[in-house]
């Protein structure tokens, strides 16, 4: 049977400006100005789901709905549409963690997509109800191309905890 401590080496703890910094970073590209283009993926929810994965003592639901709200406010959306869509994101990562965190980055990502389509429809519904626009079926490829993402976004935030402790050239680890 597997087990995730046969095939990953243990991992430092991660420092608290580490994961905040990717989140403001994350949210600086949420807000870049780049059109209304429905399939584009949203980087803010992918990092959030991350840390709700791998941290969720320290990254949550509140967390993920002050986030929400800004980006409504930045996107002039009804105001609690990406909070409320971020906050069901962040309560199914930290449900789901554990079960994902069994898994290597590529199964991982098939298990967050459905997340990733449920908060996109949710934030489709949400949208038509309010403005009675629908964006087209190209909002369907966002939540494919986030899921395409993850093993990258992972190897990226996991990457500072993967060093050595103690920087030793004899050591082969």
């Amino acid at each position: 049977m597997y087990s995730p401590q046969s095939k990953q080496a243990l991992l430092l703890p991660v420092k608290a400006w580490f994961i905040w910094l990717t989140l403001a970073l994350a949210l600086l590209v949420s807000l870049l100005p780049v059109g209304r283009t429905p399939w584009l993926p949203d980087l803010m929810a992918v990092v959030l789901m991350f840390w709700c994965v791998h941290q969720p003592a320290r990254v949550g639901m509140s967390v993920a709905f002050v986030f929400g709200l800004v980006i409504d406010v930045h996107k002039g959306a009804m105001l609690g549409q990406h909070a409320l869509a971020y906050a069901l994101l962040a309560f199914f990562a930290v449900t789901l963690g554990r079960r994902i965190l069994w898994y290597g980055p590529v199964q991982q990502a098939l298990h967050v997509l459905p997340l990733f389509a449920a908060a996109h429809a949710l934030l489709l519904l949400t949208g038509l109800v309010v403005s009675g626009i629908f964006p087209g079926w190209e909002v369907a490829w966002a939540p494919a191309i986030e899921a395409l993402l993850w093993p990258l976004i992972t190897g990226l935030l996991l990457a500072p905890q993967r060093r050595a402790p103690d920087q030793d050239e004899n050591r082969p680890l």
